[in-house]
C-alpha cells in the first residue's frame, strides 16, 4: 500500500483505502438511493453529457486464500 501522506489525489486515496481494507478482509458495501451522475462524453468544454442513475446496491467482499 502506499504511503497515505503521499496521497494527492481522489483515486489515489480510494486505491490505499481499498488496499487497507482488503488486507484486513473486510468487507466493502455501497447502498445508492436515486443517485445521479452526470458523465461527460469526452473532455471538451461542450462536451455531450449522459445521466447515470443508480438504485440499489453493490456489495464487494473479500476473502484472503486462507479460508477457515
Amino acid at each position: 500500500m502506499s504511503d497515505v501522506s503521499s496521497t494527492k489525489t481522489w483515486p489515489e486515496l480510494a486505491i490505499g483505502l481499498y488496499d487497507l481494507l482488503t488486507e484486513r478482509n473486510a468487507e466493502i458495501a455501497y447502498k445508492f438511493e436515486n443517485l445521479e451522475v452526470t458523465v461527460p462524453g469526452s473532455t471538451a468544454a461542450n462536451a455531450e453529457r449522459a445521466t447515470w442513475k443508480l438504485n440499489g446496491a453493490v456489495r464487494i467482499t473479500t476473502r484472503s486464500g486462507e479460508e477457515k
